[in-house]
């Protein structure tokens, strides 16, 4: 068991038997009372957020959640299967892990998966991806500039939304974590 003085950035622990990563940690010593640690924790398999305080000294659970690189592969109905890029193993993710990263993920994308003894705990995509479009209404002559948006499909089969004068078969960058349209591919 470790104390609060190995609390960083980035460590995971295991509270209430739910794993969390530390994203900011803050040693403070007041003036009365004895010192304590102030943390602000995300839940690494549902993304909440909370704050919780450690007395100082307080034994704590950290756990070893390994981040690696995986190359995507292919759907097989229910699950989605992946490649690690050092030693080429495959791993199967059920679709509940991918969760909404399914939308944007193209074969052969690289991908990072987060492991807990040997378990996937969540898929995190970079942070945009290049799609194709491959359907949206056609677009309004000479509207150019006006800011109206239209509904696209993309090659994955998400729905985002794009200007006017978008058309089929125009290569467009798409935000991961909103699904918005951030630009055409230059």
């Amino acid at each position: 068991m470790a104390s609060t003085a190995d609390i960083k950035n980035g460590v995971v622990l295991s509270i209430d038997s739910q794993l969390w990563s530390v994203v900011e940690f803050q040693h403070v010593k007041p003036g009365k009372g004895g010192a304590f640690v102030r943390t602000k924790l995300k839940n690494v398999v549902t993304g909440k957020v909370v704050d919780r305080t450690f007395n100082a000294g307080a034994k704590v659970d950290i756990q070893n959640v390994d981040r690696r690189d995986y190359s995507y592969l292919y759907n097989d109905g229910e699950n989605f299967v992946f490649m690690d890029q050092k030693d080429y193993d495959q791993i199967t993710v059920p679709a509940a892990t991918v969760g909404d990263s399914a939308k944007f993920l193209l074969e052969n994308q690289e991908v990072t998966i987060a492991l807990h003894d040997g378990t996937p705990l969540y898929v995190d995509l970079p942070a945009s991806v290049i799609l194709e479009i491959t359907y949206t209404e056609p677009g309004l002559q000479g509207d150019r500039s006006s800011a109206g948006t239209k509904p696209a499909t993309v090659e994955t089969g998400a729905e985002i939304q794009v200007p006017l004068f978008l058309e089929t078969g125009t290569r467009v960058k798409v935000d991961t974590r909103t699904g918005e349209y951030l630009g055409r591919e230059k």
